[in-house]
């Protein structure tokens, strides 16, 4: 094994800097995750963060059928079907039938829907700038590059993309 600075081979240097950036990113989430619980709830206390997620999913790519937005989350068809019907009854989101495919159903959101994810995308950007404000500009443009190069890596789109798709499913 080569020695760099400090003596310490150069692997284990680059596993403890993977270390420190990941527990700074975990912390981050943390912070990022009490935020979005705290806009979604100042909404609707109802919706979990998983529902919120997928209001955004429909919200930022349009109507979708059961398994692409089971697969876009990461979740069982059972689990989705449970949280379709949960958004059904609460108004959120609407299923119909696919007019391409009369097989197959389609969600996308209601007007509800539409403005809940735009109410609380609102207030979570607030509460984000008020943090952002409260760093130095040095940091804060540092911080841009870095999280966009995150977001690429982890496949997420623009924040941008979770405004409204529109058309005509409203």
């Amino acid at each position: 094994m080569v020695s760099g600075r400090g003596g310490r081979p150069a692997s284990v240097r680059n596993v403890a800097r993977v270390d420190a950036l990941t527990d700074a990113v975990v912390t981050a989430s943390r912070l990022l995750v009490a935020v979005s619980a705290r806009s979604i709830a100042s909404v609707d206390d109802s919706i979990t963060l998983s529902q919120f997620r997928l209001l955004v999913l429909l919200s930022s790519r349009g109507p979708m059928n059961l398994s692409a937005f089971t697969e876009q989350l990461g979740v069982l068809p059972s689990t989705g079907t449970r949280m379709i019907d949960r958004l059904v009854a609460s108004g959120l989101v609407d299923r119909r039938i696919n007019p391409a495919s009369r097989r197959e159903v389609v969600i996308g959101l209601t007007e509800d829907g539409t403005a809940v994810v735009a109410k609380a995308t609102q207030r979570r950007r607030r509460e984000i700038a008020r943090i952002v404000a409260r760093m130095p500009e040095r940091g804060q443009q540092a911080l841009v590059t870095v999280l966009e190069q995150f977001n690429e890596a982890g496949g997420e789109p623009p924040a941008g993309d979770d405004l409204p798709a529109g058309g005509d499913w409203i």
